[in-house]
């Protein structure tokens, strides 16, 4: 399970707090492509599908289409140049969504070889709940995490303190 696979930390306090809030006896559309935390909701239980890489910003035909009583969508929102369309077109009334936070000592991550693997937000918690509220979502739980390195330096350091990952449950208004 996720003791063994990385990211450890963050895939043990995302589903500790996806079993908290969604049943298992519910279905999930998680978007973003299968991934190895796909196979970790699926060994606890949950029934899920993933969306097949499309590009989101694009093409919000799954979303519209689902029959999905929740969605979870995790380290999505920070890839999109507009995860209010995203939000706006999900037709579930359950969601749960994490993303990593705007850290003031770190700039964005941006990819130097692959062109999708980019941060074009990082989101403040605040800028997140925002979102939500915006986009007729209502967050009723909310949970955050640091990551801390092995490695030396002032950032890591700072990595063991200050949260680097922030996770919402939130209903449909």
């Amino acid at each position: 399970m996720y003791e063994k696979t990385f990211p450890n930390k963050r895939f043990k306090h995302t589903i500790e707090f996806l079993k908290k809030h969604v049943s298992t006896s519910e279905t999930i559309l998680d978007l973003g492509v299968e991934n190895p935390f796909s196979k970790i909701m699926i060994e606890h239980g949950f029934t899920i599908e993933n969306t097949q890489g499309e590009d989101l910003d694009l093409d919000t035909t799954n979303n519209e289409k689902s029959e999905a009583e929740d969605e979870t969508a995790f380290e999505i929102f920070e890839h999109l140049l507009s995860p209010f369309t995203v939000l706006k077109s999900i037709k579930a009334n359950k969601i749960v969504a994490s993303v990593p936070l705007k850290l003031w000592f770190s700039s964005s991550y941006r990819s130097k070889t692959d062109m999708w693997d980019r941060h074009y937000h990082e989101f403040e918690d605040w800028q997140f709940d925002w979102l939500f509220e915006k986009a007729g979502w209502k967050i009723i739980a909310t949970d955050k995490w640091t990551n801390p390195t092995k490695k030396i330096g002032l950032r890591p350091i700072l990595r063991w303190f200050t949260p680097r990952y922030y996770i919402v449950y939130a209903e449909r208004v």
